[in-house]
């Protein structure tokens, strides 16, 4: 079975960017179809499915024109989709299942999908775990120098960045928005993007505090509000996700065990 998988692995190509990607044209020729033409059902209907599980088409589905060589000196350019593993899956789900490698097709870029899905949460995990322990030694800089600032409630001071950072939420609001308990931090269960977020307000901050030498309780919960805002600003300007509108992901701790894990299975794999 793994042999004859092979000729998947062997079509894959590589982009400027250094990502993977299939051809939908090659694809088809391998799967049998006598015509390209015969093989687009099956890739519209995979955009449909890609569509309907919540992910972008364009991501996945890059329509190009290659060029192909007829002779010594003539050339042409051809339609054909640059398609992702995740859109070959799909594709081959959707392909004709009478075909004997189609299945094999499916098997293929279900194992290898399943494999990017786990790799691709390690290294969502990794990033969770380093980045919540920066914001924690940051928020305890960002404590002091706010309270030489004369910040007597921290937590007053901490609902300003937060209302700068998430569009006039404050804590609770966030709690509510992300469907979280009270005793939940909200910290503790926000993806890479939205701690990077919230790591670039909390260590601006601490620098304009101590960089304009800023004095009162009222001023300092200002300057926090007004970094705060823009980080949202530029979050904003480079067309990315607003931070209430992430996803919430389970507890931070939860990503420390499957690290652990992962690490313990390659110590016992490697003894």
């Amino acid at each position: 079975m793994e042999g004859n998988l092979v000729v998947f692995e062997k079509l894959k190509r590589i982009n400027e960017y250094q990502s993977s990607f299939w051809s939908a044209r090659d694809l088809a020729k391998t799967l049998g179809y006598s015509e390209y033409r015969h093989f687009i059902p099956a890739i519209e209907r995979a955009k449909e499915a890609c569509k309907k599980s919540g992910q972008t088409v364009e991501d996945h589905f890059e329509n190009v024109l290659e060029k192909i060589t007829l002779g010594k000196t003539a050339s042409r350019k051809i339609e054909d989709v640059r398609l992702s593993r995740y859109a070959c899956y799909l594709v081959m789900q959707n392909a004709d299942p009478s075909k004997e490698i189609v299945a094999l097709g499916q098997t293929y870029f279900a194992i290898q999908t399943r494999r990017q899905e786990i790799q691709d949460q390690k290294m969502e995990d990794q990033k969770r775990v380093e980045l919540r322990g920066e914001i924690t030694a940051h928020n305890k800089h960002l404590a002091q120098t706010a309270s030489r600032a004369g910040v007597q409630n921290y937590g007053v001071f901490t609902n300003y960045g937060y209302m700068g950072l998430y569009g006039g939420l404050d804590t609770q609001q966030i709690h509510k928005r992300k469907r979280l308990k009270p005793s939940q931090k909200i910290l503790d269960h926000m993806g890479s993007e939205e701690l990077a977020a919230n790591l670039f307000r909390a260590t601006q901050a601490d620098a304009k505090l101590r960089r304009e030498n800023v004095q009162g309780e009222a001023r300092a919960n200002q300057t926090h509000f007004e970094v705060g805002r823009k980080v949202r600003q530029t979050i904003k300007e480079l067309e990315g996700a607003m931070p209430e509108n992430l996803p919430t992901p389970d507890a931070v701790n939860k990503a420390r065990v499957r690290l652990k894990r992962t690490s313990d299975v390659k110590l016992i794999t490697q003894s």
